[in-house]
């Protein structure tokens, strides 16, 4: 049997490498798995991503499913609670911008056009690169740049370009998935569904 060929980052870990097959570049227009790939990538900062895919279930579970609705009720016996909670990240800067871009998200989604807003930095449609190594993969792009100054200017946090870009990639913005990776093709093909795995 041919061993499929990987985007080399997934590596061997087999949560790693199911997220790699079976949602990583799959274009997504749901509103709130967006926001919680935007608020995922917020939490990485300073950490490896698989850290934050091993909490991502837990955090799935105390932190409202991730819906904009219930996180801005979030108060300080929350914070309390989750700032002692092993399954998070315990950051309280992190956390409270959890809070923040829930209130922002919202706000974005009043007039109903947050996703449409988030996906006008690529044109609306997914930004297909051929790259041949890891080596090609840039940390941010003039997109990146772009969408990290608008949800800036709205006043997100934790959206630098770097995030803004691991974001675009997760959500399926950018198909960064090596040529020689078996779902470089896949991500592009129009029936390309999504499935969360943790």
């Amino acid at each position: 049997m041919v061993k499929r060929q990987r985007c080399g980052w997934c590596g061997e870990d087999p949560l790693y490498v199911r997220y790699h097959d079976h949602e990583w570049g799959v274009p997504t227009r749901d509103r709130n798995e967006l926001f919680e790939m935007l608020t995922l990538e917020g939490q990485q900062a300073g950490l490896s991503w698989i850290t934050v895919l091993r909490k991502r279930r837990h955090m799935r579970g105390v932190l409202f499913g991730f819906c904009p609705e219930l996180l801005v009720r979030m108060g300080e016996p929350d914070f309390a609670r989750l700032l002692l909670d092993p399954g998070v990240i315990r950051h309280r800067g992190k956390l409270e911008a959890i809070r923040s871009n829930a209130e922002r998200f919202i706000e974005l989604d009043r007039d109903g056009h947050a996703v449409d807003f988030l996906w006008s930095f690529v044109g609306g449609q997914p930004i297909v690169n051929r790259r041949r190594s890891l080596r090609q993969v840039p940390p941010k792009t003039p997109q990146s740049d772009a969408m990290s100054r608008a949800l800036k200017k709205k006043g997100f946090k934790f959206v630098g370009s770097t995030i803004c870009y691991a974001f675009m990639q997760a959500a399926g913005m950018v198909n960064d998935h090596v040529t020689t990776c078996f779902r470089h093709a896949q991500c592009n093909e129009p029936s390309a569904k999504r499935r969360t795995i943790a």
